[in-house]
């Protein structure tokens, strides 16, 4: 594999800079999973050293995130703590993603519809904040955020002062930092140092405790026993949840370095982190928005810098334990409070009510299901809701852009053939590819816009790129109609990929004659219409069908 070593420097500073920014979050997104603050740090290290190694965006970040926090504290909720499947679950969602990168689902991931990833990150950003409630108030949080919720009133009625304060001066000092501070010492992390140091000496406030140092040990999946549906279940949200996370992480390095991110790669990347994660008892990552941007503003350019990131937590993780002990609840609280802050999707929700209505309406309904119901049935309700109302939305320009007027037509011979016979031909255009969507109205609408006495309908499939089989059938359904109503139906300007569909479903063209072109189909209606009446008859049964295409 090789290494880009031509912004060494840069990528150094800012894989540094990056690793003293993930340092608290690693630390409080692992107590606020169940399993630790070492498991955060673990996690942080291998996601952040093995994403950026075989991952497919140079400058991207990765390590814990909200979105996989959330589920793995309501996994370990479920189970009780049992960390060894919890574990399992890591490096099942691990293999999922590798999977996925592998199929090359990466491109099929990032057609997830925008107000439903605003939902569900929205949803995230809520709950994260509700879970922090109770320590802020001085109390354990129970798990879910119904029960979080329904303990808020408890914790008020019993609040504790000194917690609350050091919680909220937390959140205040991680707003208010200076930028230009930041560069140097991060908002986070001077949040968590003065925090921690003020507690040490002035406050009587609840603590990390103990903390185990030096290198992980070895955690092996379990498989089998009655939980395993719970842990594959959990497996996949983390892997479709860090898969978009991921990427919508990568648009963002994109967009800032000026570079393209390999979407499948990417997914391989994050695939071998959260495995190796699960192995050494870490907590699930993905890429990390905005430790990728302090990264990129730091100089950072190349997997280097994520690697680097890596690094710098991995040689604090191996002395860290006495120092984090003392690390108050309180201000873990205030910093997650403001992870959950970010998360939510304001820029959206300032300007949600000058969209569309309906996407309005999914966003919330997702972000609802995301914080009452769960992620992957909120996502999956989202995406086929958002599916189904673009099919509406398609369909109905399908049926609005059929047409049966001249003043459609580019010739002007086929203008004076429709014009001089509008009565007996009626002429159908359609634009665009035909789904099913439109299927279940074609034929009511082609009947209700031909006239009694049309005695010739044209379908003009001169714009139609493909067609469906409901469209297909759709299609028999007209020519059913026409044969039993005495019309004949003539198809023009079938491509060979419209053709063979058609003609797939009994081996024939379901049509009286069909043209290359929609000029050959209305000369051909015309004389059709004119041996009609120099025979004195309007029974077109049994005319000839017209030339083939």
């Amino acid at each position: 594999m090789k290494f880009d070593l031509s912004n060494l420097r840069g990528d150094i500073t800012g894989g540094i800079t990056a690793g003293v920014v993930a340092l608290p979050l690693a630390l409080a997104l692992g107590v606020a999973s169940g399993l630790g603050p070492m498991a955060g740090m673990y996690g942080a290290i291998a996601v952040g050293f093995f994403a950026a190694l075989f991952g497919g965006t140079g400058p991207q970040i990765s390590g814990p995130t909200g979105p996989m926090v959330v589920v793995l504290a309501g996994l370990f909720a479920s189970l009780s703590g049992d960390a060894a499947l919890i574990f399992t679950a890591v490096i099942l969602a691990g293999l999922f993603q590798i999977a996925f990168g592998v199929l090359g689902i990466g491109h099929y991931i990032r057609l997830v519809p925008y107000p439903v990833i605003s939902g569900f990150m929205t949803g995230i950003g809520v709950i994260i904040i509700i879970l922090q409630l109770n320590p802020l108030l001085g109390h354990a949080s129970p798990s879910g955020v119904l029960g979080a919720l329904g303990n808020v009133p408890e914790a008020l009625s019993s609040v504790h002062p000194a917690n609350l304060v050091l919680g909220l001066a937390t959140l205040a000092m991680v707003y208010l930092w200076p930028g230009k501070w930041g560069r140097y010492l991060p908002g986070p992390l001077a949040a968590l140092i003065v925090g921690t140091v003020v507690a040490y000496f002035a406050l009587d406030v609840p603590i990390l405790g103990s903390i185990p140092t030096g290198l992980p040990e070895l955690h092996m999946p379990v498989l089998g026993g009655e939980n395993m549906m719970l842990v594959v279940e959990a497996a996949i949200i983390l892997a479709i949840l860090g898969s978009l996370d991921s990427l919508l992480t990568s648009l963002v390095a994109d967009n800032m370095s000026r570079t393209r991110h390999h979407s499948n790669k990417e997914l391989i990347g994050q695939g071998i982190g959260n495995t190796a994660a699960g192995f050494i008892g870490g907590i699930a990552g993905a890429g990390a928005t905005m430790r990728t941007v302090v990264n990129i503003r730091s100089g950072g350019q190349t997997r280097i810098s994520g690697m680097v990131h890596a690094l710098v937590l991995l040689a604090v993780a191996l002395g860290l334990g006495p120092l984090a002990e003392n690390i108050p609840q309180a201000v873990l609280a205030g910093i997650l409070v403001k992870v959950g802050l970010d998360i939510i999707d304001w820029k959206y929700l300032k300007r949600a009510h000058q969209g569309p209505r309906w996407d309005l309406l999914l966003m919330v309904l997702v972000l609802s299901m995301t914080v009452f119901v769960d992620l992957i049935t909120a996502v999956a309700a989202g995406v086929v809701l958002a599916a189904l109302a673009y099919v509406k939305q398609v369909a109905s320009l399908q049926i609005e852009r059929l047409r049966n007027l001249p003043e459609h037509l580019d010739s002007e011979e086929d203008k004076a053939i429709l014009q001089r016979h509008r009565d007996r031909i009626a002429l159908f255009e359609f634009s665009g590819p035909l789904s099913f969507g439109a299927a279940a109205d074609l034929g009511h609408h082609v009947r209700e816009q031909s006239s009694q006495q049309s005695r010739v309908l044209i379908l003009n499939f001169s714009s139609v790129p493909y067609l469906d089989l409901s469209a297909a059938l759709a299609v028999e359904t007209i020519a059913a109609d026409a044969k039993d109503s005495g019309k004949q139906l003539y198809l023009a300007g079938m491509n060979e990929e419209v053709h063979k569909v058609l003609k797939g479903l009994n081996g024939r063209i379901p049509a009286s004659g069909t043209y290359e072109t929609l000029s050959e189909a209305l000369k051909a209606a015309e004389a059709s219409i004119q041996s009609t009446a120099e025979a004195g008859t309007d029974d077109l049964k049994g005319l000839p069908s017209g030339g083939a295409a």
